[in-house]
């Protein structure tokens, strides 16, 4: 009998330590997965223009972050391959652009542009190559579907325009931008 009085109170011990809160407390925490990737989209641009001695090829790749529905940004590349009569224009870069939605159905958008044009021309020298800049702000449409903001379509300013440069033949350029 004095056996069972001596390990009653031990089990009741044992009982308490593996079932109480603080001993299931001692798990290791489970840590929160980033949700990061489920805010970042692509797209981008790609342009094809073929006409009589005329040739004009586009491709531009961009990633978007966004962190809340109503602002948008990241990185881009861009090249460009021109070829008008004699003369081949080569344009490689990159950009960095930011997008806010402060309407369903309106984007405004900022875009830095930085391009390395190279020249040729036949029967002629060929100029040096140099770097072009460019500074777009931009308002657009935007393209909901399915409560999902697919991308824009609209007008961009070139606010560093130049017509010396050559590169733009003029300040306004017209925009279709998609994202998935």
């Amino acid at each position: 009998m004095k056996m069972i009085t001596r390990t009653y109170p031990f089990l009741i011990l044992i009982a308490i330590l593996f079932f109480s809160p603080t001993a299931m407390a001692q798990e290791e925490p489970i840590k929160p997965k980033s949700d990061f990737w489920k805010k970042v989209r692509f797209g981008g641009g790609l342009g094809l223009n073929f006409g009589n001695n005329v040739t004009n090829i586009s491709v531009a790749p961009s990633a978007l972050y966004q962190p809340n529905q109503y602002v948008a940004f990241g990185p881009g590349l861009n090249y460009t391959y021109q070829r008008f009569a004699d003369t081949r224009t080569t344009l490689i870069g990159g950009s960095a652009i930011i997008l806010a939605n402060p309407l369903d159905f309106l984007q405004l958008s900022g875009e830095f542009e930085q391009l390395r044009v190279s020249q040729s021309f036949d029967g002629g020298s060929d100029p040096e190559p140099f770097w072009n800049t460019a500074l777009f702000l931009g308002g657009g449409y935007r393209l909901n579907i399915g409560g999902n903001s697919l991308g824009a379509v609209g007008v961009r300013y070139n606010v560093l325009f130049k017509e010396a440069d050559g590169i733009y033949n003029t300040a306004w350029q017209p925009f279709v931008r998609v994202y998935f």
